[in-house]
């Protein structure tokens, strides 16, 4: 067997710098993307459910990589061909999916829209994330493996600061508000310019990383050639899967509680900062109406040609101020709040508020009425379409409803007829409160959930070193989770926007184990000849867990107190996170490292 020599630092370095461009896309998707789906309208009861396509396309994804690239050489190299074409789509859908809800869609549309980008996205971060894991698997030896991960691990969190602070560092240039239902200008800039880099991370990849050919690889890993090259009768997946290390299981159980606790970070921070630090209003959503008893949860209601429900929010069709009925194009009260504006818009109120008169403004409220200020003498409210149909009218219920930009009328499709109602009072708004996603205060704390993710991405580069110095590997891994469960939990005693810092810090520590000491004990345990697979198939220990997380999230909160605004509290998602952590720390101790060059064993 060829001696296993030592790589310089800089060779280590490139072989896991286009890491840093593939996580600055995996952080914009993991910070951003719940205060998206948020923006365009979804439920959160709901979000945890969009969080399921990323670790399926993981499973799907990872180990079909893992397999067919033990099993590629062409002269563009064994790993690197897979990088190329899961960067080249991610680029592309970077540009996109900021943009769901700016294309003209109605809100079910955009969803959809984004959840299909959602899942290409994260495929092909996937697929260009798997080969740099490989990559140190393939071609460092046993001794350096460690620092190599950590390496891995260094960029990886540089990569997520870069990610996570970017909306709020564009915010200093571009407005951090958008009309509702459309994503802020500093997100969609910061998927650009993340897509930008990660280009330019692949043309680097490409320029400096030479992969072994199947001789070189052979004598490196002690395997024959025609093993290396995969010319003989290969063993199939669940083979494989079946005769893996006992390490491979037991660091999966450890797997399963971290990815499930980050899974929920990720769906709920932002929501929880909002309402937790930022005391952002709440909204009520119509999920469907009543009419005498009836249940209809279509979310599209048309009297005639007008809307008077669209995509769940009730249409205002004027304002009325001290008894004088107006229709402006614009509406909005106290300079920020828009309550009509030829679009359909759902009362902003925190208490829930008659379905016919919509919002409420009070005496000494300004309301702005096309650019002019209306001072309210004793009281001003909105008035929904709703409230104008007529006695007996029948209203229309669609499915689907698009509108022609260019004439303005509504193409329904998958129709129904509703019955006739003698007066407005008979229809019943089914509401779900909500907090407010368009408010300042919602997209401030998306910011700063950034930045705190960038918190906690600066710790775990910090932890990493001082991990790196802890004699034993399951000491450091288990403290790592304790320390990040005591951040996790301590979310729910924090208030201060600046002192929530200080949690996110304490989960970089658990986020540093997770990175750098599974994959440095597994790969320990592998021969050089199924590299590929077995590290694809032990992504799947951190897709399962995320995906059985994301079925249940919205069960989970259905169990805890609406908060004093009427909304979820989803800070306690959070608190669970910490448990699930607790788990995982207690789940290190079963783990027995092995070595699979020798067959020796540590404690």
């Amino acid at each position: 067997m060829k001696t296993q020599k030592d790589l310089g630092f800089w060779k280590l370095w490139n072989l896991s710098f286009g890491f840093f461009g593939v996580q600055i896309a995996y952080a914009l998707q993991s910070s951003q993307v719940s205060r998206i789906f948020s923006t365009i309208g979804a439920d959160p009861h709901d979000l945890s459910y969009f969080w399921i396509l990323p670790p399926l396309m993981g499973l799907i994804v990872q180990p079909i990589v893992g397999a067919a690239s033990d099993r590629t050489w062409n002269r563009l190299g064994r790993r690197l061909p897979y990088l190329l074409i899961g960067a080249l789509v991610a680029i592309v859908v970077m540009c996109f999916l900021p943009n769901a809800g700016s294309l003209g869609l109605g809100v079910s549309q955009a969803i959809i829209f984004g959840l299909v980008m959602l899942m290409f996205l994260d495929t092909s971060i996937n697929m260009a994330m798997q080969p740099f894991k490989m990559l140190v698997g393939d071609m460092v030896n046993e001794k350096q493996k460690g620092l190599a991960y950590s390496i891995q691990s260094f960029l990886c969190n540089a990569g997520s600061v870069v990610g996570y602070i970017a909306p709020i560092v564009l915010a200093v240039f571009l407005s951090n508000t958008a009309p509702a239902g459309e994503v802020p200008a500093t997100v969609t800039w910061a998927f650009y310019i993340g897509a930008a880099i990660l280009l330019l991370c692949v043309l680097y990849t490409f320029a400096k990383v030479k992969e072994m050919n199947p001789a070189e690889y052979a004598a490196f890993h002690g395997i024959e050639a025609s093993a290396a090259g995969n010319r003989q009768k290969g063993e199939n997946m669940f083979r494989l899967l079946v005769k893996a290390p006992k390490v491979f299981w037991t660091i999966g159980l450890v797997q399963f509680f971290c990815w499930a606790a980050f899974l929920y970070m990720w769906t709920y921070s932002t929501d929880a900062i909002a309402s937790h630090a930022y005391n952002a209003p709440s909204c009520q959503r119509i999920t469907g109406v009543s009419i005498n008893g009836q249940q209809y949860n279509d979310k599209y209601i048309f009297d005639g040609s007008r809307p008077v429900l669209m995509d769940g929010r009730l249409v205002m069709a004027g304002v009325e101020i001290d008894g004088n009925l107006i229709s402006p194009s614009v509406v909005a009260v106290n300079g920020d709040t828009i309550i009509a504006g030829g679009a359909p818009v759902v009362a902003e109120g925190i208490e829930k508020v008659a379905p016919h008169q919509g919002f409420f403004a009070t005496a000494g409220d300004v309301i702005l009425v096309d650019g002019v200020q209306m001072p309210v003498d004793s009281c001003g409210r909105t008035v929904s379409a709703l409230s104008l149909v007529a006695p007996g009218s029948e209203l229309t219920l669609a499915h689907i409803a698009a509108r022609d930009n260019a004439s303005g009328s509504y193409v329904l499709d998958q129709t129904s007829t509703l019955p006739a109602i003698a007066t407005p009072e008979e229809v019943t708004l089914n509401y779900v409160t909500v907090l407010n996603a368009a408010s300042k205060p919602y997209q401030d704390a998306g910011d700063w959930n950034g930045v705190l993710l960038a918190i906690q991405a600066i710790a775990a580069v910090v932890w990493a070193a001082v991990l790196a110095t802890f004699r034993r590997r399951k000491l450091g891994y288990s403290l790592s989770l304790l320390i990040g469960a005591i951040g996790f939990i301590s979310v729910w005693f924090v208030h201060s926007p600046a002192l929530l810092g200080i949690s996110y810090a304490l989960m970089g520590c658990a986020w540093a184990a997770m990175l750098a000491m599974p994959f440095t004990i597994l790969t320990n345990a592998l021969s050089g000849n199924h590299i590929g697979t077995y590290l694809g198939l032990f992504n799947c220990t951190i897709c399962i867990p995320q995906i059985i997380a994301a079925l249940c999230g919205g069960l989970v909160l259905g169990f805890f107190p609406v908060g004093a605004n009427g909304a979820p509290q989803t800070v306690f998602m959070l608190v669970v996170s910490g448990l699930l952590l607790l788990l995982g720390a207690i789940a290190v101790w079963n783990i027995r490292e092995t070595f699979g060059s020798h067959g020796s064993t540590a404690v």
